[in-house]
């Protein structure tokens, strides 16, 4: 690192650390990225900073491929809108996806953030916090569903920004069936959005329609003017009219755009057939007839369809699960019998984790009243499932089971040819099969270093883990306060240093990485292909440097089963080829629990294999259709940028981010080294251990050990800028004085050349700083401008002036000070500060001049759809008129000419309308830009920083 610093310049890193830079200035992601603890891919930086690009934007829709790290992308804005102290920020996922969101945002950009649901928020009511949203310097996470029930909480939240997740869902916004879509874009407007999906286009243009009109209501007219101008004229003029106006708003990357930078290894599927016991057989017939009796009290009829898929994929998944199930519904009905009112819901979430999940995204029709005829069927009902949880119990092993043990032989035998390491997770959808698992497995040739893991992982085995882990990492950053977080990274840590094999419910699916293991086992495999891409995606990840290694089950006896995993491998192609399940693929299901219901659909109503046979057929039809070629050509004409100007500008951009990056970590950290000197040791570049709290910090908030910039080892912690020590180190230095004095600054001690320092070698002058704002359009941005003169009068640059304070400089003795004002250097500075005014009024009327665009074509769109009225009318009229030459009675004649009469009318009335409503909309034009021209005035403020005599020794 560079030598030892004053504090001149440690006040001028301070403020130059934590300027606000212009919305297009690539530098402005720097802080964001050395905040955070990921890898730098030049895309996501990219997308980010296209994100907001312009302060006009009122949001943006990033569409890249899978698997290109959306997740990251969106935590970089997030980041930055942090940094800008914008921290009122929503995130809307999918149900399965917020303990993602929420690891993803916590350990990787270390920001608090909040789950919303219905426990919480009912908990917030209560406490008497009655605006639940509302959490200071928290990320509140919630599910679509939960949003929507809560529009009007979330409307009246001030939100800074707003991240979708899964945005297709919203993509049929247009159409006003679609409640959740519309609900949300009502409580969301005026809001700033950043929706992230991988499929923005699938069906029809309509579509982006929907996506574009969800982020900004003046991107386009209304649907009838949109069908009209980019639907029923020529493909060639649609798409490259189409084409400008997503640009603004619509950025995507591709998978083989960025192979120079994202490393991509292959999937290889196994494939383990068994053959169930004749018991087996039977208690899996006995069930399935059970669940397909018309009058099933066992189920509440509110959640029928729910219970029976649940039901269905214990019933695959072991006897030892359904056996469970099977209790947990007679004890159910034993509670109704006796009327007591605590039996009434049937919880089988202790058996199928994710059940939570799926119910979330479930719709059911109304529970009906019990009658008396039902209640006379539950005593016969109640023996029947004792029978059915007797045959279960009895069943010691499942031939599943024993095909697992054949399974891992084989599959770590490829995983060995493969020049992968021993692990393996295994996928179970039931607690009890894990446990069933866990014995199955612990007197096997593969007992050694086996962990398990589920929402709440209370077996010993796991509180050993997790306490030896704490002891550990105790005084780190590693110990996050949640025990629930500090758990999962305890038991994956364990599983990536010591363990072999992980067995895992559906909560191992979630924000967990695992890259280090290339073995995945679907023990019970879901029919939600989103599921499964997630399962696969903890091991088939960035980072990977494996081909990952994929096994399934298939049972020989039942016909429904390997049809779906043929629909799973060779139409959504999980398990093979470099990035697994396409894009356009998943994208056909809009979601994957809707998927599901039609699975569990086909288990219900078929018994026979040529209906089961021909249900799955229609199915793989449905998809074919859906999967539409033409419109996949579409998306690639409207979305999709050429490779080589991609990839120039990912080279590009990866260069200035490392440049920007390197820059600000050194800046942090030579600051930090200046202003900690007495309170810590810096044995080594980007570390030091602080022995003591400086007396200007906060001690509860800083604590002591090792600190490092970027995390290398995982014991120290992770310093930056946001940090509770870096932001007191940072007031620390901006508050240290401005008096005149002398620097001296050492070339010598520059182990490189710098040019625009050479002139100035033993000469001597003054050099002035002041941070100067600039802020309009509602985006203030700062700049510190530097004005210096050597004592003959050679004026120095602001690049000479910025090198010359990035010496190593001690302070001098000041021998004399200015006489009078320094009235050169003022020159000097007004120069500068002009041509930054300058620069900033020339960019935001750029950025003036396409918003107003926007609105010309707003408006533009809005009149034609009235002129199309118009014309529409005009034809009817010719054919009216026709028709009246060609009646042969008297009568139709004369009814023809009343027609024609009345349309005519109708014609005049509409001229008159379409004037005043043409009027009206210049009227809202002019209204919208003089409002933004109110905006374009500039609001300057100065403060200046320091007077400095230098000295280049």
């Amino acid at each position: 690192m560079p030598g030892m610093i004053t504090d001149f310049q440690a006040k001028y890193f301070a403020y130059d650390l934590t300027r606000r830079q212009a919305p297009d200035d690539g530098e402005r992601m720097a802080s964001a990225v050395a905040g955070a603890q990921v890898d730098l891919n030049p895309h996501q930086v990219d997308a980010a900073l296209f994100a907001f690009a312009s302060p006009f934007s009122k949001g943006a829709l990033l569409a890249d491929e899978v698997g290109l790290g959306k997740t990251i992308e969106a935590g970089l804005v997030i980041s930055q809108r942090w940094a800008e102290r914008k921290r009122a920020i929503l995130v809307i996922a999918p149900s399965n996806l917020r303990k993602q969101w929420h690891q993803e945002l916590t350990e990787k950009f270390f920001l608090r953030c909040a789950i919303i649901e219905a426990k919480s928020y009912n908990q917030a009511i209560k406490a008497g916090n009655f605006r639940p949203f509302t959490q200071d310097n928290t990320v509140v996470i919630c599910s679509y569903q939960f949003a929507c029930s809560k529009a009007a909480d979330v409307a009246a939240t001030p939100w800074d920004l707003v991240v979708i997740d899964e945005a297709h869902r919203l993509r049929n916004v247009y159409k006003p069936s679609n409640v959740i879509a519309n609900t949300l874009k009502g409580a969301l407007s005026g809001k700033q959005k950043l929706l992230l999906t991988a499929t923005p286009l699938q069906n029809s243009l309509l579509e982006l329609y929907g996506l574009v009109s969800f982020i900004d209501e003046y991107s386009f007219g209304d649907l009838k003017s949109f069908r009209e101008q980019f639907m029923a004229a020529a493909p060639d003029r649609v798409f490259s009219q189409l084409r400008d106006r997503l640009k603004p708003i619509c950025h995507r990357t591709l998978r083989r755009q960025v192979t120079t930078y994202v490393p991509y290894t292959k999937r290889f599927p196994i494939v383990e057939e068994f053959t169930p016991e004749e018991s087996e057989d039977r208690l899996y017939q006995l069930v399935s007839d059970y669940l397909r009796r018309e009058n099933l009290q066992a189920l509440p009829s509110g959640q029928r369809s729910l219970m029976t898929l649940v039901l269905r994929k214990l019933l695959a998944s072991s006897s030892f699960a359904i056996a469970g199930a099977l209790n947990s519904i007679a004890q159910r009905l034993r509670g109704k019998l006796a009327d007591d009112d605590k039996f009434s819901e049937l919880d089988l979430g202790e058996d199928y984790e994710a059940l939570d999940e799926t119910a979330d995204e479930w719709d059911e029709d109304a529970p009906e009243p019990l009658t008396e005829a039902d209640r006379r069927a539950i005593a016969a009902e109640i023996a029947d499932l004792d029978g059915f949880a007797k045959l279960a119990t009895s069943i010691e092993e499942n031939a599943k089971g024993k095909a697992l043990l054949k399974a891992l032989k084989v599959a770590f035998a490829k995983a060995d040819e493969l020049g992968a390491a021993q692990k393996a997770i295994i996928f179970t959808e039931s607690r009890r099969t894990q446990a069933y698992l866990l014995r199955l497995l612990s007197v096997s040739p593969y007992s050694d270093g086996i962990v398990l893991f589920n929402g709440t992982n209370t077996d010993e085995a796991s509180k050993k883990i997790y306490n030896a882990w704490y002891a550990h990492h105790k005084d780190t950053d590693r110990i996050t306060g949640s025990r629930t977080a500090d758990m999962r990274s305890a038991l994956v840590d364990y599983f990536r240093d010591q363990g072999r094999i992980m067995i895992a419910t559906e909560a191992g699916a979630e924000g967990i990485n695992l890259q280090f293991c290339s073995l995945v086992v679907n023990y019970d495999l879901p029919w939600n292909p989103q599921r499964i891409e997630q399962r696969i995606g903890r091991c088939h990840r960035y980072g990977q440097k494996h081909d990952v290694v994929v096994v399934n089950f298939i049972n020989r006896k039942n016909e429904a089963d390997q049809r779906v995993y043929e629909l799973l491998s060779e139409k959504f192609k999980l398990f093979e080829g470099v990035f697994g399940a396409s894009d356009e693929v998943l994208g056909v299901i809009e979601s994957g629990v809707d998927f599901e219901k039609r699975i569990s659909g086909i288990y219900q109503q078929c018994r026979q294999t040529d209906e089961i046979k021909a249900a799955f057929d229609q199915l793989q039809r449905d998809m074919s259709l859906e999967i539409n070629q033409a419109m996949s050509q579409t998306r690639q004409k409207l979305l999709e940028n050429f490779d080589d100007e991609v990839r120039e500008k990912l080279k590009s951009r990866n260069s200035e981010a490392k440049d920007y990056l390197g820059r600000f970590e050194e800046q942090l950290l030579r600051l930090t080294r200046h202003e900690l000197a007495p309170y810590a040791d810096f044995p080594a570049t980007g570390a030091f251990a602080l022995r003591e709290c400086p007396p200007w910090a906060d001690a509860r908030a800083v604590p002591l050990g090792l600190y490092e910039l970027p995390r290398r080892s995982g014991e120290a912690h992770l310093y930056r800028i946001n940090h509770p020590l870096g932001e007191a180190v940072v007031a620390r230095a901006k508050a240290h004085g401005s008096a005149a004095h002398e620097v001296r600054f050492d070339f010598s001690s520059h182990s490189g050349k710098i040019s625009a320092l050479e002139p100035l070698r033993g000469q001597s002058g003054w050099l002035i700083a002041r941070l100067f704002t600039i802020e309009a359009l509602d985006a203030p941005e700062d700049h510190i401008i530097l004005a210096g003169e050597a004592d003959n009068g050679t004026a120095i640059s602001p690049d000479a002036a910025k090198r010359l304070l990035g010496l190593a400089a001690t302070m001098g003795e000041m021998d004399m000070l200015p006489e009078g004002p320094l009235t050169s250097l003022e020159t000097h500075w007004d120069d500068q500060a002009g041509r930054i005014r300058q620069a900033n009024a020339d960019r935001n009327v750029k950025f003036f001049e396409a918003e107003a665009d926007k609105l010309e074509c707003w408006a533009d769109d809005l009149k034609l759809g009235l002129e199309r009225e118009i014309k529409e009318i005009d034809r009817q009229i010719k054919e009216a008129r026709r028709a009246a030459l060609a009646a042969l009675g008297l009568e139709d004649k004369l009814a023809g000419q009343k027609q024609i009469k009345s349309l005519e009318h109708l014609r005049t009335t509409k001229r008159r309308n379409l004037f005043e409503a043409q009027d009206e909309i210049d009227r809202q034009r002019g209204t919208l830009i003089a409002q933004i021209e109110g905006k374009l005035r500039q609001n300057i403020k100065t403060e200046s920083l320091f007077t400095l005599r230098w000295v280049l020794v």
